[in-house]
């Protein structure tokens, strides 16, 4: 082995063998944070853009191996992370508190999205991420039942004016529902339903959050285009099934996302392989291979793509979704790297310095 003293550049070299498998790039200078020798001891801090509590200890058993090339003594990696603001207009005094806003949508009802997006929030969180998630589906609010948040239960109010979000596993939620009951109908126009959501972002103080999860309501109405115009929102996220009225409308949604200028973090493909509880046959119930046509077609991410299981839907339904349930199942892995694919990909977007959103409508 070398008896050279490694320098930054000797460092570098080595983390350049490493590939992220979240960003699908090799890690270099920008990771490196620090480094110092003590008594022949190397020891190397990465700083990574998104949360990593999880991966961190098998990155850094993967980058120790590639230092043994260039040290012969003992070797210490740690992995620290930083989430980046995303450069964003209008933010609001109560977003200020927020450094990323992701919208989880889908063209049509009916493909998961909401399950999709709690366990994607709660994802976040096991990673190390402050998370919150907001509840944008008027109509038809979810996400207290799913997080196990008793019916009923009321957000506590700050200087009259603002909402108290909810704590639920880790996670910080608001939703319609806390404020209304299971019993009342919501039997509004547009114009108030757009109204309810405004108020909803702009009166919820959040807790100095990493990432905002907002389930989104299915289509591209009224509601997505407030969410458009009010919201300094980061990135989507789209969930379809491999069914093809699923996929045309979640194409109708990333068009949308895109005509607004929100990039589009990546598809989640839903239900796609169902196994038999009996004997074991796979079978792919709504077609195959559509979300990957359908990333591909837009050039987006397939961030995951998640079986049709019962356990999921049950889990959900009793306040305790797949990753707090049963964290070490495969579902919950898979949720875990759709986590870690999405805020890897807000990561980039901080990187890369993207454009300011902008709103506009044509006739088109």
């Amino acid at each position: 082995m070398s008896q050279t003293v490694p320098d930054r550049a000797h460092i570098a070299r080595c983390l350049r063998q490493v590939t992220d498998p979240h960003t699908g790039q090799p890690l270099d200078s920008p990771q490196l944070k620090s480094f110092q020798i003590e008594q022949d001891r190397l020891h190397v801090v990465l700083e990574l853009g998104y949360p990593a509590r999880l991966f961190g200890p098998g990155l850094a058993t993967l980058v120790s191996q590639q230092l043994e090339v260039i040290h012969s003594g003992p070797i210490k990696v740690d992995v620290e992370w930083a989430v980046a603001r995303q450069a964003t207009a209008g933010q609001t005094a109560a977003m200020a508190n927020v450094k990323n806003i992701i919208a989880v949508a889908s063209g049509k009802g009916g493909v998961g999205k909401s399950t999709t997006a709690v366990n994607l929030a709660l994802a976040m969180a096991r990673e190390g991420a402050r998370v919150g998630v907001l509840d944008a589906d008027i109509y038809g609010p979810s996400q207290g039942m799913m997080l196990g948040i008793p019916s009923g239960t009321k957000p506590e109010t700050r200087e009259g004016k603002w909402f108290v979000p909810l704590q639920a596993h880790g996670v910080q939620a608001m939703s319609m529902a806390f404020i209304t009951t299971d019993k009342t109908p919501m039997v509004w126009r547009g114009p108030m339903v757009s109204g309810a959501l405004q108020q909803l972002l702009g009166q919820t103080q959040w807790d100095d959050l990493d990432y905002l999860v907002v389930d989104m309501p299915p289509g591209t109405g009224d509601i997505q285009l407030t969410f458009a115009q009010k919201v300094p929102a980061t990135g989507s996220v789209i969930v379809t099934t491999p069914q093809d009225i699923a996929l045309l409308d979640a194409r109708k949604g990333i068009e949308m996302f895109r005509k607004v200028n929100i990039p589009v973090l990546g598809v989640v493909e839903n239900m796609a392989l169902h196994t038999c509880s009996q004997c074991g046959h796979q079978e792919a119930i709504f077609g195959h291979g559509g979300g990957e046509k359908l990333a591909r077609d837009y050039d987006v991410d397939i961030l995951a793509s998640l079986p049709l299981d019962m356990q999921i839907r049950e889990q959900a339904d009793g306040g305790a979704p797949t990753v707090i349930s049963d964290p070490e199942s495969d579902i919950a892995l898979q949720y875990q790297v759709l986590a870690r694919r999405t805020m890897a990909n807000i990561a980039a977007l901080a990187a890369d310095g993207p454009a300011i959103p902008t709103f506009s409508v044509t006739e088109d």
